[in-house]
């Protein structure tokens, strides 16, 4: 099992270095296809006009978005042609509101979408509904890759948060070609449910199924020590030296984590290694 059908979707340069370098890297490791979806956006508002705004400044907007788009296709092209693996580019242009609709279509056919990090300094406010489009409409895993770390191709430990819930399963089953390259996979649960079935073994029978495809694994049952979630796994990271984190995404709604937070924000936010998500 591999990845054969790897996307990234490019709308400021300087951010898509690093998911440039990830999928140039993995396609040449996976003798894959690395397409790069570049899209300049037009920020106008659909449907009214700004006030005191006319017909040429709403013109001059989508006149930017296009020279933007060019610039990133050059970019792509550009990076990809010096890689020696298979790829191609295309350019377009979307309206903000608009922008998750191209996402998601392209990240329906892709084995694996890979994206910079959403939050952060000069991140713009599209990267947030890309991430979201990509794995909400779209239905594809996700790898988030930090700006300043270098391409992960083969992860040497890959920590795995583990909450017994459908959205980590979904991240685990589609991060195998990850796990199964790993030296060790960490199952990492934080304070295990006193009453249920797997009370007296947690994370045992995840282990016993991800063993029987070839990944080493071994389980830390971990204390909540620390008020949130994303904390303890960053650490915990830290601390084992992982490469990789593998966890599901938004057990909440979006809306709650958006305006409360939630673990799915805040490693986007703080995390310092690859995050490979699913929903």
């Amino acid at each position: 099992m591999a990845y054969k059908s790897l996307l990234t979707v490019m709308t400021e340069t300087e951010k898509a270095r690093a998911a440039l370098a990830q999928i140039a890297v993995l396609a040449d490791a996976q003798d894959a296809h690395a397409e790069a979806l570049c899209l300049g956006v037009d920020r106008t508002q659909t449907g009214y006009y700004y006030a005191g705004a006319n017909a040429l400044i709403l013109q001059e907007s989508l006149t930017r978005a296009n020279a933007e788009a060019d610039s990133l296709l050059a970019f792509a092209k550009d990076y990809l042609g010096k890689t020696g693996v298979r790829w191609s580019a295309e350019n377009g242009v979307a309206q903000i509101a608009d922008i998750g609709r191209h996402v998601a279509h392209r990240s329906r056919f892709s084995d694996l979408v890979v994206l910079p990090k959403p939050y952060g300094q000069d991140c713009g406010t599209e990267a947030e509904p890309i991430v979201e489009s990509a794995l909400f409409e779209g239905h594809a895993p996700v790898l988030i890759v930090p700006e300043d770390i270098e391409p992960v191709v083969t992860p040497s430990t890959v920590l795995v948060g583990w909450n017994e819930s459908v959205e980590a399963m979904r991240a685990i089953r589609r991060a195998l070609p990850f796990l199964q390259q790993a030296e060790l996979t960490r199952i990492v649960v934080i304070d295990p449910p006193r009453h249920g079935p797997d009370r007296s073994d947690p994370g045992g029978m995840l282990s016993q199924m991800l063993s029987r495809h070839g990944v080493k694994c071994e389980i830390d049952v971990l204390s909540k020590t620390m008020t949130r979630v994303s904390d303890i796994l960053n650490r915990h990271a830290a601390d084992t030296e992982a490469d990789m984190i593998v966890m599901g995404a938004y057990g909440h709604s979006r809306f709650r984590e958006a305006i409360l937070g939630g673990a799915t924000r805040n490693m986007l936010e703080q995390s310092a290694v690859p995050i490979f998500m699913a929903h």
